[in-house]
Formats: C-alpha cells, sequence, structure tokens
C-alpha cells in the first residue's frame, strides 16, 4: 500500500471528525442517476514494474510523427525544435517556475514574457499582445468575449473557413444563444461572402487565415466593413510559421489577431499543451484578456520588469475580470520565445519560404494523378485535396502502409457532404522520399 496508505481505521477516524457515517454519505449532493454505478474496468491494482510495462506496450500503439511520412495538419504542425530550446526549458529556474504571484520578485520570468509579447505584437502586426492564453481556441473564444465588451453587442460571425473546433469554443466560452453566432457553411474556396452578414448588430466577424482549408485571406474589405458597422475584426492564425511570408493580420485591418502558437518552439505533444497567442490594439489594453507584463526602471535607473495589468479573476472582482484564464503557458511561451530568438527575423522569413516550397513542390507532384484534384491556388503550407474516394478510407489505407496522409474534412465537418475531401500539410521535415511515398501511394489507394 505504497500509495494508498490509509487503513479502514484511518478512514473510520477522518469520517467521525467530520461528522459523517461513510463515504457514501460525501456524495449525497449528486445525483443517483449522476453516479456512476461500480468501478470502472480498470484493474485496482498492480506492481510498478507491471505499470511500467502495460503503458510500456500502450504507447508503442502509437506511430511517432518522425518515423513516418506525415502530412497531418489541421491546426498541428509538425517542426523541428532546435535541441537548445528542449535544453533551455528544462533549467531549473525555468521549469519549476510557474506563474508570477509576486511578480516584481520573478523578474526573469516576467522579462521573457515581455519578449514573447514584443515577438507576438511584431509577428501579428499589432501594437500589443498580452503573456499568452492557454491555446488558439480559448484565445479565440476570449476574443470574441472582448469584442463584445468593447462594441456592448453580442453577435458574432463565424467564418466558413474557422477550424470547426474553435468555432465550438467559441460557443461555449461565449455562453451565446444560437442567434447570436452566426456561423457560416464550410467554405472550402474561401469566396464566401462575409460582407453581406455585417450589420449594426455584429460585435466581431471571425476570420482564420490561411483558413481550415489552408486559403490565405485577404481581410482588408471585411475590415473595412467592420469599421464602417462599428464591429471589430477578429483574425485567426493556426499557423504561426505563416506569420515569416504572408501579410500580418494587423496590416490588414484586424483589432484583434489570435493565433496557435505551437508550431513555434513546441512539438506535436499529443495535441498539448499548446500555447495562445493574442495581440490588439493600444485602445483596446484594458479590455484585452489575461497578463501583460511591461518594462520600467527602478528608483536607482535600472531596468525592471512589472506586471501592467492583470485584470482576471484572482485579481480583481469577478464583474470587472476580463477573463477566468487562471495562468498563462509559461513554459510553452518560453519554449516559442527561445526558438523566435534563435531564428530571428531572417531566419523565420527563411524557415516560411521553405514550408512554402515544399507545399508547392507537393501541391504540384499530386497535380499529375488524375484521381485528386488540388483545390486551392493561394496557400502556405497545407491545401485541399478531392478524392475519388472517401478520405477517412483512404487514409487508414495509407496508414495501414506507414503514410499519414493528412485529416479527412469528415472529421471536421461530419454530415456536411465532405467525404471526399482530404487536408495535406507540408513543412520542412517532409523529404523528397516522403513526398514520392504519398504520391505513390494515392496511386495505389485509389
Amino acid at each position: 500500500m505504497r500509495y494508498l496508505p490509509l487503513n479502514d481505521i484511518e478512514r473510520a477516524d477522518m469520517l467521525a471528525r467530520i461528522g459523517v457515517g461513510s463515504i457514501d454519505d460525501l456524495f449525497a449532493d449528486i445525483p443517483a442517476d449522476k453516479r456512476r454505478p461500480g468501478l470502472p474496468n480498470l484493474p485496482t491494482r498492480k506492481g510498478e514494474l507491471e505499470v511500467e510495462r502495460l503503458l510500456g506496450r500502450m504507447a508503442a500503439k502509437n506511430t511517432p510523427a518522425s518515423s513516418v511520412p506525415f502530412f497531418v495538419g489541421a491546426g498541428a504542425y509538425k517542426h523541428h525544435v532546435p535541441a537548445t530550446v528542449d535544453h533551455l526549458i528544462q533549467r531549473s529556474e525555468f521549469l519549476t517556475s510557474y506563474t508570477p504571484y509576486q511578480p516584481e520578485i520573478a523578474q526573469g520570468t516576467l522579462q521573457y514574457l515581455f519578449e514573447f509579447q514584443t515577438q507576438v505584437a511584431a509577428l501579428a502586426g499589432m501594437e500589443v499582445a498580452n503573456a499568452s492564453m492557454y491555446d488558439g481556441s480559448t484565445a479565440c473564444g476570449e476574443a470574441v468575449l472582448m469584442a463584445h465588451r468593447v462594441t456592448r453587442r453580442r453577435k458574432a460571425v463565424l467564418s466558413g473557413g474557422l477550424h470547426p473546433q474553435y468555432a465550438e469554443v467559441v460557443r461555449t466560452l461565449s455562453g451565446m444563444a444560437e442567434d447570436e453566432v452566426v456561423t457560416l457553411p464550410p467554405d472550402v474556396a474561401g469566396t464566401e461572402d462575409l460582407l453581406a452578414a455585417i450589420d449594426g448588430s455584429v460585435s466581431c466577424v471571425v476570420v482564420q487565415t490561411p483558413d481550415l482549408f489552408g486559403n490565405l485571406r485577404d481581410l482588408r474589405a471585411v475590415a473595412d466593413k467592420c469599421h464602417a458597422e462599428g464591429a471589430l475584426l477578429v483574425a485567426v492564425v493556426t499557423e504561426a510559421l505563416s506569420f515569416g511570408l504572408v501579410t500580418p493580420p494587423g496590416a490588414m485591418g484586424a483589432d484583434i489577431v489570435v493565433g496557435e502558437g505551437q508550431s513555434i518552439g513546441n512539438g506535436l505533444n499529443f495535441g498539448g499543451p499548446y500555447v495562445g497567442l493574442f495581440a490588439t490594439r493600444s485602445k483596446y489594453v484594458r479590455q484585452m484578456p489575461g497578463r501583460l507584463c511591461g518594462e520600467t526602471v527602478d528608483s536607482e535607473g535600472r531596468r525592471g520588469f512589472v506586471l501592467t495589468l492583470s485584470t482576471r479573476e484572482q485579481h480583481i472582482r469577478r464583474d470587472k475580470a476580463t477573463s477566468n484564464i487562471c495562468t498563462n503557458s509559461g513554459l510553452c511561451s518560453l519554449a516559442f520565445t527561445i526558438h523566435m530568438t534563435l531564428l530571428g527575423s531572417a531566419g523565420l522569413q527563411r524557415l516560411a519560404r521553405l514550408n512554402h516550397a515544399h507545399a508547392v513542390r507537393l501541391h504540384e507532384a499530386l497535380e499529375s494523378l488524375p484521381q485528386v484534384e488540388v483545390l486551392n491556388k493561394r496557400y502556405f503550407n497545407e491545401f485541399t485535396l478531392r478524392l475519388n474516394k472517401p478520405a477517412a478510407a483512404v487514409v487508414q489505407a495509407l496508414a495501414d502502409k506507414g503514410i499519414m496522409a493528412g485529416v479527412p474534412v469528415s472529421r471536421l465537418h461530419p454530415g456536411a457532404g465532405l467525404d471526399g475531401l482530404l487536408l495535406v500539410a507540408s513543412t520542412e521535415m517532409n523529404t523528397d522520399e516522403d513526398r514520392a511515398a504519398l504520391v505513390a501511394g494515392l496511386k495505389e489507394v485509389l
């Protein structure tokens, strides 16, 4: 009983101390029909060696992304993370640092968060960024809530090119009614008429670029219409590396830019933890959620860092809080900052060009297949294929051959009649041999 040291006498003493007759009495407030009957189908006890072997066998069922030709994207991308990043974030002063409750003591933490904010603001083409959010989807939900506060309206228009899981998080976080979240149909071509959906009742329009289907979006016309109607434009970026090559959303008129920073400094990590990016205009800074670190000088003129804004529930009355997110993704944002610092502006641009070039090579190779139609003309490192068979079955057949071909759109938009569409992402990690394997695999399966 190494990890469960309590015996029946000790449990009885605890129950007597708190004044209940049995453990079941502790759950009296939970309706009976909401309680799970009996124990889950799990082993009640195993030794440490047995657990290690069991978990090892379970882990061996996974296919590491680096071990096969890998073309999966749709919001999480396989990029090279320099060994320096992992080495530095494991230094004890970083790894054990949780969150700056006494911020001015944690000068190192505040400094790297300040640098992170500076990098994110520059990448997004905005004036100010916060110290990170949980991930891209929660940042998107918080952006909609912020737009409600700024405009004092409660209607959001979500583009049909927005990742559907981001849209679901928006609906969950905002608590808005069905008619207050207008979600347009899936927009494969990136040609939806967003302008017609914008009027004086709209608080914000949420547009992703590159969108779910890989289309690069020009946001300027949408931004102009939003501003004419008193609404805000929220731009979503799920592939942070695209900041190195495409026009930043801030330069196209976006009022809030949110994104997923996983591509820079962070591995796939089985879907998390990731790091949410959030940037906006200076005039909206007091409505921005999360933390904001600032630079100052002390009484002796020395450079120092402070927690400038932290209007969260931990620091302010609940009804005045701008966010219920309790912390930032500190270690993941540090990894982002280290990788960005190693790359620099020129390095980020070179890496972004390399990604696009790899995608172009794959695009050209796939266009030669008669059973495949490539739908995108303007893209970064991801695009959509129309196959002559259901994409989910094709992906499974190629997975059986050791090729991770991409993400079937039907997995993200079930029941939308998009069964033949396949999202394919190509990064700097893909080789000529990987691309040849995918082309040959599709020829055989199709």
